[in-house]
């Protein structure tokens, strides 16, 4: 191997995973034209083209993604390797990278950033906020934070709070207008405020209990939309139903802007988990941040738990 190859394999990897040049140049704190030439150099070095580029998109070549497969568990692999040599030397450092959705992101990881940061001035965090699921191993993200009922397979899960109640909200004036749904026979007659799912761009089916059935409701509408607070916004407008999640409409609800409906039928779903995967070992400032969220005031104590396919996605 070219003793330049395995930094320019870095590079590739970053500028994959984050589909752009400008990007990964901020990222790495490079220029972006030294990335581009660095890529050209490396392609030609290798004979195959890695990334397939146009003027609007950036994407790894059939032969570019299969070595993408094979460097992600190497250099998670070296990683490891650096942070236990640290670790070993009672020092906690490198970076955290991260993906969560965006309410879980602002509510619960931001928040716990400031403290955590003042803690361990040796470690910084590199967060990806998206309600797009994820492969946490295939992304080369260290741990995520998502509802148990999206975990990956095979992973271990810290939660972060209790379950969360789904809820059917409309604003005042939306029930005034168009009447209350008492049965979920009644939303056939209503607007509802869908979503549209971001990670296969599917509409989102409402899930209601009913007796000891989950069932699934499509709910009809004019407007679909791929983004939780618009979704809210939506609401706020009197544009119709919306299914969505206690916490994210909490405030909205004790103001009296937003009101309830079918309370009966809304299941509960369990909460947030911070989740890594469980073949890998967790690097130190990993264990230091699963530490501090266990000992948040406001959040379940005791360990993580592996979660299988199947526990993963029950619905509770």
């Amino acid at each position: 191997m070219d003793r330049r190859d395995l930094a320019d394999l870095l590079l590739f990897q970053t500028v994959a995973e984050e589909g752009s040049f400008t990007r990964a140049a901020a990222r790495l704190g490079r220029a972006q034209s030294g990335l581009s030439q660095t890529l050209a150099e490396l392609e030609r070095r290798l004979g195959v083209p890695l990334l397939a580029r146009t003027t609007r998109s950036l994407r790894p070549t059939e032969a570019g993604q299969r070595l993408l497969d094979r460097l992600s568990p190497a250099f998670r692999q070296i990683g490891e390797g650096i942070e236990e040599l640290q670790q070993g030397r009672g020092r906690v450092s490198g970076t955290l990278r991260l993906t969560a959705g965006e309410y879980p992101a602002r509510a619960i990881l931001i928040p716990a950033l400031a403290g955590f940061l003042d803690r361990y001035p040796d470690v910084s965090v590199d967060l990806d906020v998206s309600d797009r699921l994820i492969d946490i191993v295939q992304g080369g993200f260290d741990a995520g934070i998502r509802f148990a009922t999206h975990l990956e397979q095979d992973m271990v899960a810290v939660p972060l709070g209790g379950d969360v109640r789904a809820v059917v909200v409309a604003a005042p004036a939306y029930f005034a207008r168009r009447g209350r749904p008492q049965r979920l026979e009644d939303l056939g007659r209503h607007d509802g405020i869908n979503y549209r799912l971001a990670s296969h761009g599917d509409i989102f089916r409402w899930l209601f209990r009913q007796g000891e059935r989950t069932v699934q409701v499509p709910v009809g509408g004019r407007i679909a939309l791929n983004d939780a607070p618009a979704m809210t916004e939506a609401a706020l407008a009197g544009l119709g139903l919306a299914y969505t999640f206690g916490p994210f409409v909490a405030d909205h609800l004790a103001a009296g802007r937003l009101e309830t409906c079918l309370e009966d039928f809304c299941p509960l779903w369990s909460g947030y988990h911070l989740y890594y995967p469980s073949r890998h070992q967790k690097s130190a400032p990993l264990a230091a941040l699963v530490d501090y969220l266990r000992a948040g005031p406001s959040l379940e104590s005791g360990g993580g738990r592996t979660v299988t396919s199947h526990t993963a996605r029950k619905l509770p």
